[in-house]
């Protein structure tokens, strides 16, 4: 192999590896949307305990998993948005075709995921939030980051002037004398940041039931999420993390293009600055009681250091794969990296049998800390079955079928095996 070659391979481990990485550390904060009542996901005294162990397993994820892993998936769905148009260039389909086939099959696959097995999916937000960001794929790299900046910027923005209307909300609704006008839209915009009264109980009897029981309760939240959740905030906030991605991709952030030096920087922005001030964040919501009004308005600036933190994480992963340590770790994560969507999907496949009641019934039966076990057994399967999975297959059995779809024709899908030397006559 020529050094450009075996740069090139090294290239493409290094992004294989940290979307590895990655679709392992965002079981870490769906886990408690899967096992337990979706509102424990924020506030740790609605379900699965908030003392002890339960209460750590709250604030270490809180700081340095909570969004972050999904930001840094999301960065990396925006790369590899570049890099198949890249490859695509020449060839029947094109870059524009496949794209726009890849999403529109996302977007079925994901819709199946999110009323079948997830609620929480992301895979229809990212399909759609492909249609915006491919025609942009040529922007200079930097202007590419800059867009997604100010998109999120913009978010930030729109959603610190909302917690804070809400705080007035609340202080004029609850001041003597108050209008009945004004208890009124307190009363309705609450809805936003209050649980509804036994939605808890209508969780706990649907996910713990029966197939149809937890499918009506899926389809419930799975509308929620992308009707009500998604448009205003989920859909901007993964456009943005997607420009991002796709300007430190060409600039070779994700394939080791960058000095040593310049992880090294990431890392200390990541871990000495945006790590802390998110621990400082985590522990006001604390200290407040996880008190709605202030768990929202906390909760909003946790968007600044998600990116960062995310980019932390990687540039640790990307020097460990520069140095050529812990290479059999390295392998695991790349292999599991090259079947993401698999590994996404199988995840949600499993955690569905283990906790809804036609599988094991755990549905809120395990505090947080007890999830991390499911989280590990998760993780241990991911990392044993992909490597010699694809020494078997070309593809993770759902990239396959992806794949195929969008060429509309079944691909190469198994290995062919070397066959027995002969002598020569």
């Amino acid at each position: 192999m020529s050094a450009t070659n075996a740069a090139a391979a090294e290239r493409h481990v290094s992004i294989d590896a940290v979307r590895g990485f990655a679709v392992l550390g965002i079981l870490l904060m769906n886990i408690v949307g899967m096992g337990l009542p979706s509102f424990a996901y924020l506030d740790p005294t609605y379900a699965g305990g908030s003392t002890g162990a339960d209460l750590w397993t709250w604030a270490v994820n809180n700081v340095l998993t909570d969004g972050k892993m999904r930001a840094l998936f999301t960065m990396l769905f925006g790369a590899s948005a570049v890099l198949i148009a890249q490859r695509a260039e020449g060839n029947q389909p094109g870059p524009a075709q496949t794209h726009y086939r890849r999403m529109f099959w996302l977007f079925v696959f994901g819709m199946v995921h999110a009323y079948f097995l997830w609620w929480g999916d992301i895979l229809v937000t990212y399909a759609v939030a492909g249609l915006f960001i491919f025609p942009f794929r040529k922007l200079d790299a930097r202007v590419q980051i800059g867009v997604g900046v100010a998109i999120l910027a913009a978010l930030l923005t729109k959603n610190a002037i909302e917690a804070n209307q809400l705080i007035a909300l609340h202080d004029a609704a609850a001041a003597p004398g108050a209008s009945a006008a004004v208890v009124k839209a307190w009363q309705e915009a609450s809805q936003s940041i209050i649980v509804p009264p036994g939605m808890k109980a209508a969780e706990l009897a649907g996910f713990g039931g029966g197939f149809m029981d937890a499918l009506k309760a899926r389809t419930t939240m799975s509308l929620l999420m992308q009707l009500v959740i998604a448009p205003p905030d989920a859909l901007p906030e993964a456009i943005g993390q997607m420009f991002v991605g796709m300007g430190l991709f060409r600039l070779g952030f994700f394939t080791l293009g960058w000095s040593s030096r310049a992880y090294l920087a990431m890392i200390a922005v990541g871990y000495l600055i945006a790590a802390p001030a998110t621990a400082w964040v985590a522990m006001r919501i604390y200290q407040d009681g996880f008190e709605p009004l202030s768990l929202h308005r906390w909760e909003v600036w946790q968007q600044v250091s998600r990116p960062l933190i995310a980019l932390a994480h990687a540039s640790v992963l990307l020097l460990i794969v520069r140095s050529g340590a812990a290479q059999a770790l390295v392998d695991r994560l790349a292999a599991a990296g090259r079947m993401a969507f698999s590994n996404y999907l199988m995840t949600s496949i499993i955690t569905t049998l283990v906790f809804c009641g036609f599988g094991l019934g755990l549905y809120g039966k395990l505090s947080r800390f007890q999830e991390l076990a499911v989280v590990a057994g998760v993780w241990v399967f991911i990392l044993a079955w992909s490597k010699p999975w694809l020494a078997r297959f070309h593809y993770g059995p759902f990239e396959w079928a992806w794949r195929s779809l969008v060429r509309w024709r079944p691909q190469p899908f198994v290995r062919r095996r070397p066959g027995p030397a002969t002598a020569p006559a």
